[in-house]
């Protein structure tokens, strides 16, 4: 039988406890991920010429506040507990009961730019550019929560670093996969946007880098994560998550192509002039 090398640090998921009030690592980690963005966003605005006001970076961060909570509840319902919520409608309300979905995070993210950018008529390119390079401390603090908490652990390995999980009923020694998610989801992709966005880029493709980046390593780390029981592996071998990222990646690839061609064509037009 396999046996994992590396012991799971047994950390308890309550961070602390005031009366009735459990703070649990994971909602801090949640508020870490939003402090940094309003940060790094304020950060930006301050920059001369930015077209940014820190009251406008407050007004995005809070429409992505809501679409990351809501759009999350409603992406995880409908992608991954579809038939449950046929049966019981109810379902996508209890929310204390456990499911978000990044992919449908996104989406609600989406749909709160959309808002923010027709409320201060901004480009929508322009807003995505912006917001992007806010998200993976985000994203990486989540995954962390995620490995507290012992849950979206990975399949099973003899690799030396695979990890027993409490949480797992077979005991078997599994990729420890929420930490390959923090790495390039948080660590990496971060790094990325910010190098790309120390000089000025072709409107949408900052955000378009995002897109490729984050499904790209999520496609990958798919592999080594633990299909959901309920759904398995689906067609052509693929899970759940890595259906959800080949839009990504498509629409990453498809705004970096189309963010360059419409430069080249500028400075052509430039020149001719």
């Amino acid at each position: 039988m396999l046996t994992a090398l590396i012991s799971f640090p047994q950390i308890d998921p309550i961070l602390f406890e005031l009366g009735p009030l459990k703070i649990r690592w994971y909602g801090l980690m949640y508020l870490i991920g939003f402090v940094a963005a309003m940060w790094l966003g304020n950060r930006m605005a301050r920059k001369p010429n930015s077209g940014w006001t820190e009251q406008q970076v407050s007004d995005l961060l809070f429409y992505g506040f809501l679409g990351v909570i809501l759009g999350g509840r409603c992406g995880y319902v409908l992608f991954y507990q579809f038939s449950q919520f046929l049966s019981d409608p109810l379902y996508l309300f209890r929310i204390w009961e456990g499911g978000m979905s990044f992919h449908g995070g996104v989406l609600g993210v989406m749909a709160g730019m959309a808002f923010f950018a027709r409320k201060y008529q901004k480009s929508y390119l322009a807003v995505g550019d912006f917001i992007c390079p806010l998200l993976p401390i985000g994203l990486g603090a989540g995954r962390i929560g995620n490995f507290i908490n012992g849950e979206l652990w990975g399949r099973q390995t003899d690799l030396p670093w695979g990890m027993v999980f409490p949480t797992d009923p077979l005991g078997l020694p599994r990729h420890p996969s929420q930490l390959y998610e923090f790495a390039l989801e948080g660590v990496v992709l971060f790094a990325m946007l910010w190098w790309f966005g120390r000089k000025p880029r072709p409107a949408g493709t900052i955000a378009g880098l995002f897109l490729l980046g984050y499904g790209a390593f999520r496609f990958s780390v798919e592999f080594a994560r633990e299909p959901d029981a309920h759904l398995g592996l689906l067609q052509l071998g693929m899970s759940m998550g890595q259906w959800l990222c080949l839009p990504m990646i498509i629409g990453g690839a498809g705004l970096l192509i189309h963010g360059y061609r419409h430069a080249e064509v500028a400075v052509s037009r430039g020149k001719k002039a």
